[in-house]
C-alpha cells in the first residue's frame, strides 16, 4: 500500500495508505473513468464479478440451504408443523438480530396459516439464551416445536431439559460453536466447527440463517404441494427486516450480505412493514432509509426495548399489522431509546475511567458495581474505538455477579479467546463471534480472565495495531467535495463492515471556524486554496487531538482532512460536508 499525501504520522499517530488494491484497481480500471468500478476492485471484488457485484442481487449470490448441517431437517420439522397446524413458539435474543430473525419467522409461519407465539428472555432476570426453565415452561404451555434464534449454541443444559419434556427444538444461530454440540432436533448454524461447504458464510446476522431456513422451508412445502390451493409467500418481501438485523449486528457487508441490504432498503423504502415504517417515522427520516440509517437510527431504537425496557418490543413492533399500535410502540421506543443514551453516558465516563487506571494492556477489562447491563455493549464499542484495542465492559451485580460485553478489533478473534476462557473454567458462560462476545463472569474471576486474555492477544493486538493505517480511495480540492461526488461514491455500497464506506483526503484547509455542538461533536467550516469552503464535523472528537487540532488551529495553519463524505440534507438545497476520521498538517 503506497503513501497518500506522504502522510506517514497523522494527528491521530496513523499513515495515510491507498486502499488495499488499489493500485491494482487503478490498474484493472485503466481506460476506465468509471468510478464505481474503481470502488469495487478496491474492496477485492474480483475483476470478472464486477457486475455481480455493481448490483448485488439475492440471485446472484444466494447458496443452496441444503449445504448447511441440518438445514433440510430442520425445514422438514417445519413443514410437519406448517401441514399439521402444530402450536410453534420462536425463542429470540433481545437485541436486533433476535428481535428481526423472530420477527422474519413469525410473519413467514402466519402466511403459512400458523399462529406462532414469540418469546424474548428479559435481559435483567433472565439473561442471554434460552433457559431450561423457560424452554420447560413454553412447552407446558402447548408448543410442540420450539425455535430459537440468535441464541442456543451454548445452551446445552438448557436443550437437555427441553429434551427431557419432550419438545423438538431448531437452533438457528450464527455465533461460534463449541466442538461439542447441544442436543437438538437441529442446529443451523454457518460457524459449526464441522460445517463444510456452509462456512464460507460464518459472517451472516442470524437473521440471514433464519432467512435461509425460511427459503428451504418454503422448497420443502412446495416440494410437499402445499401450495396446490393456496398462494405462496414472498419471502422476499421480507427483506427491509433482513437488512435492518444484517446492518445492526455488525455483519460485514459482502457477498451474500450486501445482497440482503442492497435489496432490503429497496422493500423498506416501499413501506411495506407498519411497524417499520412507524420507526421511521419516530426517527424523523423523511427520506428512504440508507445502510447508515439501519445502524444509527433504527437498529438503536429497537436495541432499546431489549437494554432498558420491555424486551418483546421489537418484536412486538415489526410483527404487527395494526398502525396505531405500531405508532404507540414506536414511541415507546424512542422515548426508552432516549433513556438508554443518559444511562450509556453515565457508564462511559466511568469506565473510560476504570481503563486509565488498569493501564496498557492488550484487552481493557473494566468492571463497575451497579453499571446497567443493557449499556455494556455500546459502551464496550465506544472504549473500543477511543482505546484501539478490544475492550470488555462488566456490570456487576448486588451477588457479585458480573455480566460482560465485548468489542474487537479486526484481527482479533475475541469470541474465540472467551470460548477458550470458558472452557479454561475461568467464566460461568461466554460466547461470541470474532469481533464481539457476551459472558459471565464472578466478581472474583475477572483479573484472572484479564490476564488470560492479555497472554492470549497480546501479540494478536500487537500485530493488528502495527498494521492500522488509515485507507483512502480519493484524494479531492475542498471544491471537489459537492452532492454529485457523494453519489458517485455511494453507488458503490451499500457499506459496512467489510466493505468500507469510502474515504476521501481532501485540502489544504484552513479552519475558518470551529466549536462544540452536541455530546462532544466538534464542528468546524473549513477553506482551501480554491476559495471554497466545507462543512466538517469530527464526532465525539471534543477532548482527542483531531478535535484540539481543529478548535486550536490557527488562521495561518493549513491542514489535510480525511473522512466520509455526506449530504448535508437538512438545509433548503443539500449540500456536501465532510464526517472527519483524522487530519495531519500540512505546513
Amino acid at each position: 500500500m503506497t503513501s497518500v499525501l506522504n502522510i506517514a504520522h497523522s494527528i491521530l499517530g496513523q499513515p495515510w495508505r491507498w486502499r488495499a488494491r488499489a493500485a491494482d484497481a487503478r490498474e484493472d480500471a485503466m481506460g476506465s473513468d468509471d468510478l464505481v468500478t474503481q470502488l469495487l476492485l478496491a474492496r477485492g471484488c474480483p475483476p470478472d464479478a464486477l457486475e455481480a457485484h455493481r448490483t448485488p442481487s439475492i440471485r446472484a449470490f444466494m447458496p443452496d440451504p441444503s449445504i448447511f448441517r441440518d438445514m433440510d431437517r430442520a425445514a422438514g420439522r417445519l413443514a410437519d408443523a406448517v401441514i399439521a397446524g402444530e402450536p410453534v413458539t420462536v425463542f429470540g435474543d433481545y437485541d436486533v438480530d433476535g428481535a428481526t430473525s423472530a420477527a422474519l419467522l413469525i410473519r413467514l409461519l402466519r402466511d403459512l396459516g400458523l399462529d406462532p407465539r414469540a418469546y424474548i428472555p428479559d435481559r435483567l432476570m433472565e439473561g442471554y439464551g434460552p433457559s431450561g426453565e423457560a424452554l420447560v415452561r413454553i412447552a407446558k404451555g402447548g408448543a410442540r416445536l420450539i425455535v430459537t434464534v440468535d441464541c442456543g449454541a451454548q445452551a446445552f443444559e438448557a436443550l437437555e431439559m427441553a429434551r427431557d419434556v419432550g419438545v423438538d427444538v431448531i437452533v438457528v444461530d450464527h455465533h461460534k460453536c463449541a466442538t461439542a454440540l447441544p442436543v437438538a432436533l437441529a442446529l443451523v448454524n454457518p460457524n459449526r466447527l464441522d460445517e463444510d461447504e456452509g462456512r464460507a458464510h460464518g459472517h451472516l446476522a442470524a437473521v440471514g440463517v433464519a432467512f435461509l431456513l425460511g427459503a428451504a422451508l418454503l422448497r420443502t412445502l412446495r416440494a410437499r404441494g402445499f401450495f396446490a390451493g393456496r398462494a405462496e409467500p414472498r419471502l422476499l418481501d421480507l427483506l427491509d427486516i433482513v437488512a435492518l438485523g444484517t446492518v445492526a449486528d455488525v455483519a460485514q457487508l459482502r457477498g451474500l450480505n450486501r445482497a440482503f441490504v442492497a435489496q432490503g432498503l429497496k422493500v423498506m423504502a416501499q413501506r411495506r412493514n407498519v411497524g417499520l415504517t412507524a420507526l421511521i417515522e419516530a426517527a424523523r427520516l423523511e427520506r428512504a432509509p440508507t445502510a447508515t440509517d439501519l445502524g444509527f437510527a433504527l437498529g438503536p431504537r429497537i436495541n432499546a426495548g431489549g437494554r432498558v425496557g420491555k424486551s418483546d418490543l421489537g418484536v412486538r413492533l415489526l410483527t404487527t399489522e395494526d398502525p396505531d399500535e405500531a405508532r404507540a410502540i414506536a414511541l415507546e421506543l424512542n422515548r426508552l431509546n432516549e433513556e438508554r443514551r443518559a444511562i450509556e453516558s453515565a457508564v462511559q465516563v466511568e469506565a473510560e475511567e476504570a481503563a486509565v487506571r488498569q493501564g496498557n494492556r492488550a484487552v481493557a477489562v473494566v468492571a463497575g458495581q451497579g453499571w446497567h447491563p443493557g449499556v455494556i455493549g455500546i459502551v464496550a464499542g465506544r472504549l473500543k474505538e477511543k482505546l484501539g484495542r478490544p475492550a470488555i465492559v462488566i456490570a456487576l451485580d448486588e451477588a457479585g455477579v458480573g455480566k460482560g460485553s465485548g468489542r474487537s478489533i479486526g484481527g482479533v478473534d475475541l469470541g474465540a479467546a472467551v470460548l477458550a476462557a470458558k472452557d479454561m473454567g475461568l467464566l460461568a458462560a461466554g460466547g461470541g463471534h470474532a469481533m464481539a462476545a457476551g459472558l459471565t463472569v464472578h466478581g472474583g474471576g475477572i483479573d484472572a480472565l484479564a490476564d488470560f486474555l492479555e497472554e492470549r492477544l497480546a501479540a494478536d493486538v500487537t500485530r493488528a495495531q502495527g498494521e492500522r493505517a488509515l485507507l483512502f480511495d480519493a484524494v479531492l480540492a475542498p471544491g471537489g467535495v459537492t452532492p454529485a461526488i457523494v453519489e458517485a461514491l455511494e453507488a458503490g455500497g451499500p457499506y459496512g463492515v467489510g466493505w468500507p464506506a469510502p474515504r476521501v483526503a481532501t485540502g489544504p484547509v484552513r479552519v475558518v471556524r470551529a466549536d462544540i455542538v452536541g455530546t462532544g461533536h466538534v464542528r468546524a467550516v473549513v477553506a482551501g486554496d480554491d476559495g471554497r469552503s466545507l462543512k466538517t464535523v469530527a464526532f465525539r472528537a471534543a477532548e482527542t487531538a483531531l478535535g484540539q487540532a481543529l478548535l486550536g488551529a490557527g488562521p495561518h495553519r493549513r491542514l489535510w482532512l480525511a473522512g466520509r463524505a455526506r449530504i448535508d440534507d437538512w438545509a433548503a438545497r443539500p449540500a456536501a460536508e465532510l464526517h472527519l476520521d483524522d487530519a495531519a498538517w500540512a505546513d
